[in-house]
C-alpha cells in the first residue's frame, strides 16, 4: 500500500499531479468504457431498449447524489487531515463516510424498488416496450446500488491519501468482467439465456461488486501507518463531530449533483416529446460525452486531493501552481474531444444506432454539444480544486444557478425553428458560461485566501 501512495505536499508539482492523476483518469476512462460497452450491445436491441436503459439509468445517476455526499466529505477531510499530519483523525472521517454509505445505499434501494413503476411513469415515455426496459433495468441496478456506492467512496478515500493505483486495478478487473458478461447475458451465448436489458443490468451489477471487493481486499492487505483503511473496524462508533464535518463538505456536493440530475430529468421529458429515438440519442450522447467529463472528473479528483493536502499544510502558492498546470492539461484534452465530435459525428453515431433517422439526430447532438467540451472539462476540474479548499457551497451555488437556466432556455429554443436542436444548444451555452464563471471564482477565492 505504502509504495502506491504519492506525496502531494513535496517535490515537483507536475510529477506529483501526473502520478496521482493518470491512474484516476485511467479509472474514469474505464468507467466510460463500462457505459459505452453496455450501450453498444444494447444498441443491437434497438432504440427503444436504449431509451429504456437510459431512463432507468437516470435514477442510478440520481442516486449518486447520496454517494457523492459521503465521497466528497471523506475525500476532502481525509486529505486535509493528511496535510496536517493527523492520520488518526483521517481514519475517523473515513469510517464515518463508509457508515453513511451503507445507510444511504440501503435506503435508496428500498425506495427505488418499491416505487419503480411510478418513478418511470414520470417520464411519460408512451411506449410499452420502452417502459418495460426502463423498469427492469432500474429494479436491478438501483436495488443493488450499494456496490456502486461503496466503490465511489472507497475510491475517494484511496485518492485522498495519495493512492490512485488500487482503484485503477479494481476497475481494470471490473471492466474485464463486464465486457465478458455483456454479450453473454444480453444476447444469450452458450448455455446462457437471452436476457437483453436484464442481462445488461446483471452484468453491470456483478462488475460493480467485483470492483468493490478488490478495493476492500486492498484495504485489508494494506500496510503502513498512512493507510487509514487498513484494519478499520467499520461498525465501531464514530464521534458526531466527524459526521458533521462530512456533511458540511459533502451536502453541497450532493445537492449540486442531485439538482443537476433532476434538471436533466426535466430535459429528458422535454426530449421525449420528439420520440424514443431522441431520448436514446440524449442518453447515449451522455455516455459518449463521458469520454471527456469522466476523464475531467478523474483529473478533478486528483487536483482535489492535491489542493486539500496542500491547503491543510498551508501551501497556497503550491495550490495555485497545481491549478495552472491542471488547467492547461484538461483544456487541451477537452479541445481534442471538441474536434472529434465536430469532425467525426457520423462514425461515432453509427456505433450505437442503426436507424437512419436516429443517426441523424445523433449527428446534430454531437456537433452542437461538442462546442462546449473544453469548457465542461475546465468546469469539472475547477470544481475539484475549489472543493479541495472546502468551498463546496460556492461550487453548488454556481452550478445550480447556471444549470437550472437550461430549462427556460431549452423551452424557448425548442419552441423556435431549432426544435430538438434547441435543447442541445441550451446544454452547450450553459456549459460554456459555467466554465468561464468557475475559473473566475477560483482565482478570486485563492486571492482572498492570501489576504486572510
Amino acid at each position: 500500500m505504502k509504495n502506491r501512495q504519492v506525496c502531494l505536499t513535496e517535490g515537483p508539482i507536475l510529477r506529483s499531479l501526473v502520478a496521482l492523476a493518470m491512474p484516476i483518469m485511467a479509472s474514469s476512462f474505464l468507467n466510460t468504457v463500462y457505459s459505452i460497452t453496455d450501450m453498444a450491445w444494447i444498441g443491437l436491441l434497438g432504440s427503444k431498449a436504449v431509451a429504456g436503459v437510459g431512463v432507468g439509468g437516470m435514477y442510478v445517476w440520481l442516486s449518486q447524489g447520496l454517494s457523492s455526499l459521503a465521497r466528497m466529505g471523506a475525500q476532502v477531510n481525509v486529505a486535509q487531515s493528511f496535510g496536517r499530519g493527523r492520520k488518526d483523525e483521517a481514519g475517523e472521517y473515513a469510517r464515518a463516510a463508509l457508515q453513511l454509505t451503507l445507510l444511504f445505499g440501503v435506503l435508496f434501494a428500498i425506495v427505488s424498488v418499491g416505487f419503480t413503476d411510478g418513478l418511470v411513469a414520470l417520464f411519460h415515455l408512451g411506449d410499452k416496450e420502452t417502459i418495460q426496459c426502463a423498469e427492469s433495468y432500474m429494479r436491478i441496478t438501483c436495488g443493488l446500488v450499494i456496490f456502486s456506492y461503496m466503490t465511489v467512496v472507497l475510491t475517494g478515500i484511496y485518492t485522498a491519501q495519495g493512492d490512485s493505483k488500487t482503484p485503477l486495478l479494481a476497475n481494470i478487473i471490473g471492466l474485464i468482467v463486464n465486457m465478458a458478461l455483456d454479450p453473454v447475458l444480453i444476447l444469450g451465448i452458450g448455455p446462457f439465456p437471452r436476457m437483453e436489458v436484464v442481462g445488461a443490468a446483471i452484468a453491470t451489477v456483478i462488475a460493480q461488486f467485483i470492483v468493490m471487493l478488490v478495493m476492500i481486499l486492498g484495504a485489508w492487505k494494506g500496510k503502513g501507518a498512512d493507510n487509514v483503511l487498513a484494519g478499520m473496524k467499520l461498525i465501531k462508533p464514530v464521534e458526531g463531530r466527524f459526521f458533521q464535518a462530512v456533511f458540511r463538505i459533502g451536502v453541497p456536493t450532493a445537492l449540486q449533483g442531485t439538482v443537476y440530475c433532476g434538471i436533466s430529468m426535466v430535459l429528458t421529458r422535454m426530449v421525449a416529446v420528439f420520440g424514443p429515438g431522441a431520448v436514446a440519442v440524449q442518453r447515449v450522447g451522455g455516455q459518449v460525452e463521458a469520454v471527456s467529463w469522466n476523464t475531467a472528473d478523474g483529473f478533478a479528483a486528483a487536483i482535489n486531493a492535491f489542493t486539500a493536502q496542500n491547503y491543510g499544510a498551508g501551501q497556497m502558492e503550491r495550490v495555485r501552481k497545481g491549478y495552472k498546470i491542471s488547467f492547461r492539461t484538461i483544456a487541451i484534452w477537452g479541445s481534442l474531444i471538441t474536434l472529434t465530435f465536430i469532425l467525426l459525428p457520423k462514425p461515432i453515431s453509427e456505433i450505437f444506432f442503426h436507424e437512419a433517422n436516429v443517426v441523424g439526430i445523433s449527428i446534430d447532438y454531437l456537433r452542437i454539444v461538442g462546442i462546449s467540451e473544453a469548457f465542461m472539462c475546465v468546469e469539472l476540474m475547477t470544481v475539484g480544486a475549489l472543493s479541495g479548499l472546502g468551498r463546496t457551497k460556492l461550487c453548488s451555488i454556481i452550478s445550480i444557478v447556471f444549470t437550472a437556466a437550461r430549462v427556460p432556455l431549452a423551452v424557448a429554443l425548442a419552441a423556435s425553428p431549432l426544435g430538438l436542436n434547441g435543447i442541445w444548444w441550451a446544454l452547450t451555452l450553459s456549459s460554456v458560461v459555467k466554465g468561464v464563471v468557475f475559473v473566475g471564482a477560483f482565482n478570486k477565492v485563492t486571492v482572498c485566501k492570501d489576504k486572510i
